[in-house]
């Protein structure tokens, strides 16, 4: 494609973009229009203000909507454990049980130039040509807990579509990934066995929130060492406080090669959903969810408005020189600016 064509192009996506409207998306959406979805989630992640007014209107008219069959999924582990392989295979067993499934994946994003890879869909090369699934890689960014900002809002786009499962694929930065839990409804973490994490089973942290621990690549001479892992960590659980679910975190081995029995992870799923239903902590957790949802967001937007005042900023980059120099603590810096901007002039 040359410039000119190039050009040519963009100029009537933004065109088709800017068209539409938030009913014609909704609808679009409800009817199983992947492009629809796509475009939706598109205007989330845009920093465009007219995309972010439509993208809102959209949102709302899906939070309408209540898809109580669909199950949340997280699933995370370092980087190399296998998510990708892992998420394929689990995909394609759940569309053979008659599923929609959605995995939202997140790629990390580049320090030096913000770009990202986004590469889930040739990782992913047998589930992203099945009809009943969607994949979406979206960015990092600056977001932690390794997930992109825009995730809560990608989920409820995907529930309003009507799938069964969606699946959200942490960066995989460790123990900091703990944000995903805010905004799922079951915590799969993937593990490798053989490389020191067995360890790892007696520290809190991202672990503590897992509710089934899978010690992924158990195939060839490496089965054993898994079986062994999974023991391992099935001890250390125990040792962990209760959780408010009254769930006992289980775990499993799994391997692409020897191509798993998924049934067996599905299995825990089911006895995990139906468990936390009967003792009204799903719903619960998801009403907690949105009350965390508000107060983050309430946090950005003070912040972004804020910027956007001229003084503000420069008092900012003032206070920013003066940590930098350790003139100031960052704890005092904050306070002032947070005080003098948010507080006294009601921003």
């Amino acid at each position: 494609m040359n410039s000119d064509h190039k050009k040519s192009w963009l100029k009537k996506r933004r065109s088709r973009r800017n068209d539409v409207s938030a009913a014609q998306l909704l609808t679009e959406i409800q009817a199983g229009s992947r492009d629809a979805l796509s475009r939706s989630i598109t205007l989330l992640e845009s920093t465009k203000v007219a995309d972010q007014v439509l993208a809102q209107e959209v949102l709302k008219d899906c939070l309408e909507i209540k898809n109580d069959q669909t199950i949340r999924i997280g699933i995370t582990g370092v980087p190399g454990v296998g998510k990708s392989s892992f998420i394929e295979i689990f995909g394609l067993w759940l569309i053979e049980q008659g599923k929609q499934v959605a995995i939202l994946a997140i790629d990390p994003s580049s320090a030096s130039n913000s770009g990202s890879i986004l590469g889930d869909k040739t990782r992913m090369n047998e589930l992203s040509m099945r009809e009943e699934a969607f994949i979406r890689p979206s960015p990092a960014g600056t977001s932690l807990g390794g997930v992109a900002r825009k995730t809560r809002e990608s989920i409820i786009l995907c529930e309003a579509a009507g799938f069964d499962v969606v699946l959200v694929e942490t960066v995989g930065v460790g123990q900091s990934e703990g944000m995903v839990h805010s905004m799922v409804d079951f915590f799969l973490l993937l593990m490798l066995s053989g490389a020191g994490d067995e360890l790892q089973g007696i520290k809190r942290g991202i672990m503590e929130l897992a509710d089934l621990l899978v010690v992924n690549k158990a195939d060839g001479d490496n089965l054993t060492k898994a079986k062994v892992a999974a023991r391992t960590y099935k001890n250390a659980l125990h040792l962990f406080p209760g959780k408010e679910n009254r769930w006992v975190a289980e775990t499993a081995i799994s391997s692409s090669v020897e191509k798993p029995k998924m049934d067996e992870i599905w299995a825990v799923i089911e006895r995990f959903e139906n468990h936390t239903k009967e003792n009204g902590h799903f719903l619960r957790h998801r009403n907690q969810q949105n009350l965390h949802w508000f107060k983050e967001e309430l946090t950005h937007q003070l912040l972004q408005l804020a910027g956007q005042n001229v003084d503000a900023k420069k008092h900012r980059k003032e206070l920013e020189n003066q940590v930098e120099k350790g003139t100031v603590s960052p704890f005092e810096a904050a306070d002032c600016w947070i005080k003098k901007w948010i507080l006294k002039n009601g921003i």
